[in-house]
């Protein structure tokens, strides 16, 4: 009995080893950091698009036109539309702040585990592993359990943050990716739309302010009404820009939480299921 479980903790350490062998060629840390670095890449730009967008909304948000067709005064204000959108935006650009900050930390934890100090501690353990499994002593017992727990534990620290950085990339590649590049191509398309159509109604404002002779006046007068349609006009194109914002912000709010929230929280379940078992905690 005692000889089948050295025998079977002599496998385990040899697991182990093999482990501590693969991680130290350094192939799954390149990848890591290749693919952390692309998720904080794509945070920092979306983030960059999103304060881009609010800025624009906030300078239309100041905006008022006074329009008098045939005499009757009305007053349109673009920017009113945009108010529910921009509360959103901000929403937004905290949720990719956070996604960003995740991929932040993911890559110090690369940076932990990948480090000389962490090889040093694993294979000491690992080597006084081996040399409880070798002494034959009923005190060496409560050590060797502790040392197996613990050598198991690094392993799987080790192993789980280079692979959950490399399989939250590859899960946005084939599921993600599509929805990202078109919400993030949408949101600066309608960013760079708002921004033609502020300057559009600032050259308005502008050209409400000048001095004109009594012949421009009338002529302002008689057109006034034409006016007042293009205006009813340019609000729907607001309105649609509006519409557009909402929709893509949405979608990439669920691209970022589940490539730094879900699916990291979902992988670190099973991961410690699987490493309960490993160390008989169950």
């Amino acid at each position: 009995m005692i000889a089948n479980q050295n025998s079977r903790s002599f496998i385990v350490v040899l697991i182990l080893a093999t482990v501590g062998l693969i991680a130290s060629t350094g192939w799954l840390d390149k990848r890591g950091y290749d693919y952390t670095q692309a998720g904080l890449q794509r945070a920092l730009v979306t983030f960059g698009i999103s304060r881009s967008l609010n800025g624009v909304i906030s300078v239309a948000q100041g905006t008022e036109i006074a329009v008098e067709p045939v005499g009757i005064g009305m007053t349109f204000t673009p920017g009113q539309i945009l108010d529910p959108v921009n509360d959103l935006i901000e929403r937004f650009s905290t949720v990719v702040l956070v996604a960003g900050t995740a991929f932040g930390a993911q890559h110090v934890l690369l940076d932990v585990s990948a480090s000389k100090l962490y090889a040093w501690l694993y294979w000491s353990l690992l080597a006084a592993l081996v040399l409880s499994l070798l002494i034959q002593r009923a005190w060496a017992k409560p050590v060797q359990s502790w040392l197996m727990r613990v050598s198991i534990m690094l392993a799987f620290i080790r192993f789980a943050v280079p692979l959950f950085a490399i399989g939250g990339e590859v899960f946005y590649q084939h599921f993600l990716q599509p929805q990202y590049e078109q919400s993030t191509t949408q949101l600066q398309r309608t960013s760079d739309q708002l921004n033609v159509l502020n300057e559009q109604t600032s050259a308005s404002v502008s050209s409400q302010t000048e001095n004109r002779s009594f012949l421009e006046s009338a002529r302002e007068w008689v057109e006034s009404a034409g006016n007042a349609l293009d205006w009813k006009e340019h609000m729907a194109e607001f309105a649609a820009a509006a519409e557009s914002a909402s929709e893509h912000a949405v979608k990439l709010m669920v691209v970022f939480v589940f490539q730094t929230l879900f699916m990291p929280l979902l992988a670190f379940w099973v991961s410690i299921k699987v490493c309960r078992r490993c160390m008989h905690l169950d």
